[in-house]
């Protein structure tokens, strides 16, 4: 029997939770899953709270996943942050929004609350009234040191975030990062919320990945309705996920160069960004496919037109990308510039089962799709890139090699589109049901957790998106670079705010 098979099973099961199983456990059970992520031997998921519970999921060995529960007497509950730091930030959002206390919490700063709410703790059973709230950044301490704040407002379009560089001469010996500027309160508009209405909020959870949050909660609802959708929208969701994952892989590239004051290369992996979009467009209505994936299927099918428009950017970009890589890779100035900045060490990428290509450049082999893997991904063939490097460059080049099996796996949906419909009615499920997906972003693994009412509405719905456990190995990366390649650094981690402030 497993760690987590175990865990599990000395709780109180919670039957009505789909496909992953998930348990109420006693205090006593949810420490020792404390000491198992402390030790390495489980990866924290996600950590999501309630009125009177907190949540646990977990990941065991790459591939079995689970939930554990704890009711929260007297609203306190022993921190996970205390032993674990990846579930620092996620015990401070969900102190923000629920007033449920993790005794022992080594940071008790506020998160996501800004003081600016109009009430403290706003889905709690009973809220409080507003509270001052300083934020106090961390103390300078060390001849030489001195700060340099950068944002929350920063030039050009981008969201809001707030970095504390404390450096010596043009050294950076810490970062500290405020986000929280972007939340939204998408889980408290998601209460009581209609399928279709929490569906359209799950997407503009973070706007450049509208299709995998789309996938990942219309397959959390099915999941808890017991249900698949057609074949042909399946297929249909995984073009439009590699789809997104080319644009957002080539934007990124460029702007990396472009960081770097190599423009050239930014408008050449702009241009075929762009037409990626319009290929987009073209095959499924709409630039960045948002709202064309809901629960029970698809909303839009595929045509003659799209599929000849898919057929001739995988051709474009075959031919156009090769010489970008190599003018990448043959460009000393370049490569003087990403080769060793900003590296994170594979030990801190485990520990905090950091997803995506921050994990996978060093050497965290996950992927979503692969591990515990999901249609229709389990009927193809396609590798993982997994580098050991850990700086900028490595980052970029798993970006490459994705565009690359990205642009295979698009051949292998197309030519495999099974026919059929396009979505299925949606049954009442006549008694509370709670679902669960992960799903595999261009960023990495994002987690969607709900629970359904009798009558198909949303009691509550937790979205985890992959940078609450890069952004704060952001931080680590940057220490003994110099100021000036932190904009290098920052983009190829490419965080979300959006998705991170829900």
């Amino acid at each position: 029997m497993s760690l987590l098979t175990d865990l599990i099973a000395r709780g109180t099961a919670v039957p009505e939770h789909h496909p992953f199983p998930r348990a109420v456990v006693s205090e006593t059970v949810w420490n020792e899953a404390i000491e198992c992520l402390a030790h390495g031997d489980l990866n924290l998921l996600g950590l999501w709270g309630e009125q009177t519970q907190m949540h646990m999921a977990l990941l065991d060995g790459m591939k079995e996943i689970g939930v554990v529960s704890l009711d929260c007497r007297d609203g306190r509950y022993p921190s996970v942050g205390l032993a674990h730091p990846p579930a620092l930030r996620l015990e401070r959002a969900a102190r923000d929004l629920f007033g449920l206390e993790p005794e022992g919490l080594p940071d008790t700063r506020p998160w996501l609350d800004h003081g600016a709410w109009g009430v403290s703790h706003p889905l709690a059973a009973n809220p409080a009234g507003p509270i001052a709230k300083a934020y106090d950044f961390l103390p300078v301490e060390g001849d030489g040191l001195h700060q340099i704040p950068v944002g929350p407002v920063h030039a050009g379009i981008i969201e809001p975030g707030h970095f504390r560089f404390t450096a010596n001469g043009e050294t950076v010996v810490r970062l500290e990062e405020r986000l929280g500027y972007a939340h939204k309160g998408i889980e408290g508009l998601m209460t009581r919320a209609t399928l279709a209405r929490a569906a359209g909020l799950a997407v503009r959870t973070s706007g450049d990945s509208t299709v995998a949050y789309g996938i990942a909660f219309a397959r959390a609802a099915e999941a808890a309705l017991h249900i698949e959708a057609p074949p042909r929208a399946i297929y249909l969701r995984a073009a439009m996920a590699e789809l997104e994952r080319i644009a957002n892989h080539l934007g990124d590239f460029g702007a990396i160069a472009n960081d770097a004051s190599f423009s050239l290369l930014h408008a050449n992996t702009g241009v075929l960004r762009e037409r990626t979009l319009r290929a987009a467009d073209t095959a499924f209505g709409h630039r960045l496919m948002r709202d064309r994936i809901v629960p029970g299927g698809v909303t839009v099918d595929i045509d003659a037109s799209g599929l000849a428009a898919i057929e001739l950017l995988i051709g474009d970009i075959r031919t156009r990308f090769p010489p970008l890589v190599e003018l990448y890779d043959n460009t000393a100035s370049l490569q003087d510039r990403t080769v060793s900045t900003g590296y994170l060490n594979p030990e801190l990428a485990k520990q905090y089962a950091a997803g995506g290509y921050v994990g996978r450049a060093s050497g965290r082999a996950f992927d979503a799709r692969r591990q515990p893997g999901y249609a229709p991904y389990d009927r193809l063939s396609f590798e993982v890139p997994v580098l050991d490097g850990g700086d900028v460059n490595a980052r970029v080049w798993i970006r490459i090699k994705e565009i690359e099996q990205s642009l295979s796996l698009l051949d292998a949906l197309l030519d495999s589109l099974p026919g059929g419909p396009l979505r299925i009615e949606l049954p009442d499920p006549g008694e509370p049901r709670e679902g669960m997906a992960l799903v595999e972003g261009f960023r990495g693994d994002i987690l969607v957790w709900l629970r359904l009412n009798a009558d198909r509405t949303l009691a509550r719905c937790h979205l985890r998106d992959p940078s609450w456990f890069q952004w704060p190995l952001l931080e680590a990366a940057i220490e003994g670079n110099i100021v000036a390649d932190f904009p290098l650094c920052n983009k190829s981690f490419n965080c979300s705010y959006s998705g991170h402030d829900l």
